[in-house]
């Protein structure tokens, strides 16, 4: 795990974390951690795939729009050839 050393810290602020850490039954180390997971991560997990389909949704893109891209693609797979790539 990372290290993290944060310098010059007033005074005010540091009781304040002392205070709030042991409201919270921690140690002030352990009140930082919550803070900084709490101000960097997001709430609920990123779903990529409901974000894709409610960007697709105001932008109003049909099945049938998905569908002719599908088809382009498969078109486009079908004039491809591939070949296997050589580690030498």
């Amino acid at each position: 795990m990372a290290v993290i050393t944060v310098r010059n810290i007033p005074d005010d602020i540091h009781r304040a974390l002392r205070l709030r850490a042991a409201q919270h039954g921690r140690s002030t180390e352990a009140e930082v951690r919550v803070i900084l997971e709490s101000a960097v991560k997001p709430h609920g997990r990123l779903k990529l795939g409901t974000l894709m389909v409610e960007h697709s949704q105001r932008a109003g893109v049909t099945q049938d729009d998905v569908a002719a891209f599908e088809r382009a693609l498969q078109d486009q797979r079908a004039q491809q050839s591939y070949e296997p790539l050589k580690f030498e």
